[in-house]
């Protein structure tokens, strides 16, 4: 039998065919699946650097480049925003609020925001630990309803204690449904779960990437970190449910992150946006969903003046990039960002070359070093720029910070699950949270303050760098927007 096959394995290789026509046939399918992706890539409204990636990968690597531009190259696909709800919920009867008006609201609003909120009472949640006991006190208090909404779902300690608790208030007559990013829980979707449907939770994945949905699925991932209990109380920030993130007791090792519980009208919003993400993932009737929840508006509960801002492939424009950018532009005196990846695109790393050398407070910190090396290689170029015009740039030392915020003129805060990077700001499904209340944006100060003091600048670059560094710097500054 072996004998035969190779036998047959030498002929196909002498055949005239093989020799001759193949490669050849091989070559110009190569270079049609080239031009067509090309065509394709030109005829999308995309970022100039995005662009440019993907040409490079294309054309110097194509029978790489090209498949992989087929899979994950999309960004706001037509087919898909028209299967998906369009996301700009409003709350009826919600307590007015006075920053409807102010530039930065009204630039939310027309890229697809919802306006600002007032009524609402923020708690910040700056630990893991205090993050973990809010959110476990909440799901062991819920009368109804519990939502929730991750990228990743540990296969740990905390996944298995959270997804116990779930089953627990779902056999208790509670509803329960957990929406998953399929990519970013793909260990922890399946079985793994089984406990919570099994005591008749819900458990949906995100754009199943196996096998793939659509063309764009496997690279529109689901990025929001939402928790809404009995219409009522809502959470977000950068947290995922896992041991990295929070845990009931103190780890060393754990990332420094950020979020908030939320009560107020504000709730409503960030409930809307899980009920059109559930629907999309799950085929259910969105307007059945609505039906169920309580028709009455979130009762006012504090001062806080909010602004929710959903940002996708579901939404029209480009909220939280707009809003960050006009953030960066309007600052009377400061501008503090604190995120786990910094790779921007050109206006906004311009703009913020600008304000830094007009003398504004422009401080920038990233980790030292973050759990993606190719990231921290790809923001050295941009970091440098920044240090150049003058802007503090601050390597947070501890460990891995994932927080995503920003304070300008220590009077406007954002915060929520959005890097500050191309993929968050262009790609990925996000949720923020503009305020505009004094308390709360002197808390965001406060908490952001104490994590310059664990930071240290970042030390003057080489005058002379070596080649090989400089040259796979380039390379990943120039995939960056493939990142």
């Amino acid at each position: 039998m072996m004998e035969t096959l190779k036998n047959f394995y030498h002929a196909f290789r002498e055949h005239p065919i093989t020799n001759g026509l193949l490669p050849h046939l091989l070559t110009v399918i190569g270079v049609l699946l080239a031009v067509f992706a090309i065509a394709r890539l030109m005829s999308e409204r995309k970022q100039p650097g995005n662009t440019f990636a993907w040409l490079f990968a294309i054309a110097f690597v194509p029978y790489v480049g090209v498949p992989l531009y087929l899979m994950f190259g999309g960004r706001k696909l037509k087919r898909l925003a028209s299967r998906k709800a369009r996301l700009c919920p409003i709350v009826p009867n919600a307590h007015p609020s006075p920053a409807a008006g102010s530039p930065l609201a009204r630039i939310l609003t027309t890229n697809g925001a919802s306006p600002p909120l007032g009524g609402n009472r923020v708690q910040f949640l700056g630990s893991g630990e205090e993050s973990f006991a809010a959110l476990e006190h909440s799901f062991r208090e819920a009368r109804h309803s519990i939502h929730l909404m991750t990228f990743i779902l540990g296969r740990d300690a905390v996944g298995k204690r959270l997804i116990r608790l779930l089953a627990h208030r779902a056999r208790e007559g509670v509803k329960v449904r957990l929406l998953l990013d399929s990519l970013g829980c793909f260990t922890t979707s399946g079985r793994f779960c089984d406990p919570l449907r099994e005591a008749g939770g819900e458990v949906v994945k995100f754009m199943p990437v196996v096998p793939l949905q659509t063309r764009g699925s496997a690279n529109l991932r689901n990025h929001r970190k939402i928790a809404i209990i009995d219409g009522r109380i809502g959470a977000l920030g950068g947290r995922n449910l896992a041991i990295e993130y929070m845990g009931p007791t103190f780890l060393k090792r754990r990332w420094r992150d950020f979020g908030a519980m939320i009560e107020g009208p504000a709730v409503g919003l960030i409930n809307e946006v899980f009920l059109a993400d559930w629907a999309f993932a799950s085929g259910q009737s969105l307007a059945h969903l609505q039906k169920e929840m309580p028709t009455a508006t979130p009762a006012p509960a504090g001062d806080s003046e909010l602004q929710i801002v959903a940002s996708g492939p579901d939404v029209a424009g480009d909220p939280l990039y707009e809003g960050i950018l006009s953030l960066v532009q309007q600052a009377e005196h400061s501008i503090w960002i604190v995120t786990p990846y910094f790779i921007p695109d050109e206006v906004l790393y311009r703009s913020l070359l600008l304000q830094a050398r007009a003398g504004k407070d422009v401080r920038l910190v990233v980790p030292a070093r973050s759990n993606h090396p190719i990231t921290d290689l790809a923001r050295r170029y941009y970091l440098r720029g920044l240090h150049a015009a003058g802007a503090n740039v601050l390597l947070y030392q501890p460990g891995m910070n994932h927080a995503k915020m920003m304070l300008v003129d220590e009077r406007t805060g954002l915060f929520g699950s959005a890097n500050m990077d191309l993929r968050s700001l262009f790609v990925n499904f996000e949720i923020g949270a503009v305020t505009y209340s004094a308390p709360e944006a002197a808390k965001i100060a406060e908490w952001m303050r104490e994590v310059f003091a664990l930071s240290k600048p970042m030390p003057e670059p080489r005058k002379e760098r070596r080649l090989m560094p400089v040259i796979g710097e380039e390379i990943a500054r120039l995939l960056a927007p493939l990142l």
